[in-house]
């Protein structure tokens, strides 16, 4: 029937109005009723003959009504799978798939259906029986449900914009008390930190921990074997608890937590302003400890933050005295430079693990370095774009290029002599060029020729005005650092004495010949 279905008394009154003499627009304006939806009532009552006579009894009514509003029946095309019946009865027997089924009854039996007919058919014939399910109930402190939820758009104080914000809850299965807090992210340091502050809140903590399959807590879910995210289950070691993932897809077996979840959505979440991320926190705790707490939860017929207080909270296992430091796990690759990024930050690891992965754990005030679950290194936490670095983690030639500085230098030259000194200053004097390398590659002679070859061979560059690395190479080479200077006195060789007897015998102390 067109229009919009009125109720019985609703259609007395419009018939009454009809009977009346009210036109469709009137009716309009005094019922709310559509014109269209009117004048199909008008066609009715004029086929019925309820416009003259006594009204209609609200039985006859609505019986006339119905017969004329249902829909008229349609034949009904028979199954093409019908004929075949039996056999396909004895396929699903012995087991055989829906797709062979088909395909043998299109070879061997004629059958022109599609394969999706065929399954209708074979659903009807096998009707699903609805599924039954067992609520578990748990011991006080025995176990608590996690997950996030959508928490809308919040502001971020550091920036004053709107981001998108998750709202971690965490339940009590016996109590149903919960703890709720809003984060920017599902990070696994922001995972960890939620928990601690969840255990802190209710002043223990559960025995097991049931979780959905986030990646920050597991890294690969599958049903016998879950992998653990390396932080979380650090984490759990600390504070004494058992990780409980549930199968992938079946949200249904964490249901505490699912409906807590969706009571702070729409109890708490719903139709709150743009506020600051910190107010919103705040808000929402006392809103979990006046509101959430003190309400008659609908299955356990109690109030939350009563059961919690009365019964839960001493069956929690106790906080540890110190608190996890969130360290956080994560695998990274040594590159040439002999530094891993963590966090956009650089540290360095031993160069001679470079290209392989090692394990890394950053907890915001160090950074450690393993491999073979062996201590690498061990450096301060830096900010993005910062470099920590350890000169021992370089190869030894790197290493030395990297510390000769050029106060190390000339400090190196002043120690070799006063004209390695000059040479040196002469070089890093030279403007716009930048010598250091020329200088390095000077000092290093010493460690070939030694300080006093290389000095006096100085003097001789000093004296022609060639101060290049070739050329003092080239002088040690060749031995001319010992030819002499025109026009500057030649030092006097050093004179040594041998004598043919002993001291002792010359100048006797103990009373021996020439003594007195």
């Amino acid at each position: 029937m067109a229009g919009r279905t009125l109720m019985v008394l609703d259609v007395r009154e419009l018939l009454r109005r009809l009977r009346a003499g009210q036109t469709d627009r009137a009716i309009k304006r005094a019922t709310g009723t559509a014109r269209k939806t009117v004048g199909r009532y008008r066609e009715i009552a004029a086929q019925q003959g309820w416009l003259d006579g006594p009204l209609p009894e609200l039985a006859v009514l609505e019986a006339t009504l119905l017969s004329l509003a249902a829909p008229s029946p349609l034949p009904i095309q028979p199954f093409k799978a019908a004929p075949f019946q039996d056999v396909i009865c004895k396929f699903r027997e012995q087991g055989v798939e829906m797709k062979a089924i088909h395909q043998r009854l299109t070879e061997d039996h004629g059958y022109t259906g599609s394969y999706s007919a065929l399954w209708r058919f074979v659903r009807r014939l096998e009707p699903a029986l609805p599924a039954a399910c067992v609520r578990l109930e748990t011991p006080p402190g025995e176990q608590a449900q996690v997950d996030f939820t959508g928490a809308g758009l919040k502001i971020d104080p550091a920036s004053g914009k709107l981001r998108k914000a998750w709202c971690f809850v965490m339940t009590l299965s016996y109590s149903r008390h919960q703890f709720a807090c809003l984060v920017f992210d599902q990070k696994v340091e922001t995972w960890l930190r939620c928990h601690r502050r969840a255990f802190e809140h209710f002043g223990g903590v559960p025995r097991q921990i049931v979780i959905d399959n986030l990646k920050a807590a597991i890294t690969k879910a599958v049903l016998h074997d879950p992998v653990v995210q390396r932080s979380y289950r650090e984490f759990a070691e600390h504070y004494g608890f058992l990780i409980s993932p549930c199968r992938p897809r079946t949200p249904q077996h964490k249901g505490k937590v699912e409906s807590g979840c969706h009571y702070v959505a729409r109890n708490f979440l719903a139709g709150r302003p743009e506020e600051t991320i910190t107010a919103a926190n705040e808000a929402l705790l006392r809103w979990v400890m006046e509101t959430a707490g003190l309400r008659t939860h609908g299955t356990t017929r109690q109030r939350p933050l009563d059961v919690f207080r009365q019964v839960e909270q001493a069956a929690l296992l106790p906080l540890p005295t110190v608190a996890y430091d969130l360290g956080v796990w994560r695998q990274c690759k040594l590159h040439p430079d002999c530094h891993v990024v963590v966090d956009g930050a650089y540290y360095s690891a031993p160069h001679r693990l470079i290209g392989k992965t090692l394990w890394v754990r950053s907890n915001g005030a160090c950074v450690q370095i393993f491999h073979d679950h062996q201590r690498l290194a061990t450096h301060d936490w830096g900010t993005p774009g910062t470099r920590r670095t350890c000169l021992d983690h370089y190869p030894p030639d790197k290493a030395a290029y990297l510390m000769a500085t050029p106060r190390y230098c000339r400090d190196r030259a002043g120690r070799i002599g006063p004209a390695c000194a000059a040479l040196v200053g002469q070089l890093f004097s030279e403007r716009p060029l930048d010598r250091l390398r020329a200088v390095q590659a000077t000092l290093r002679l010493a460690d070939k020729f030694g300080d006093q070859r290389l000095e006096r061979a100085c003097t001789r560059a000093l004296y022609f005005g060639e101060t290049s690395p070739r050329t003092l190479r080239r002088i040690l080479d060749h031995g001319l650092e010992n030819d002499p200077l025109p026009g500057l006195p030649q030092p006097v060789p050093q004179l040594t004495f041998t004598f043919a007897r002993p001291g002792s015998e010359i100048f006797p102390t103990n009373g021996g010949p020439g003594h007195g």
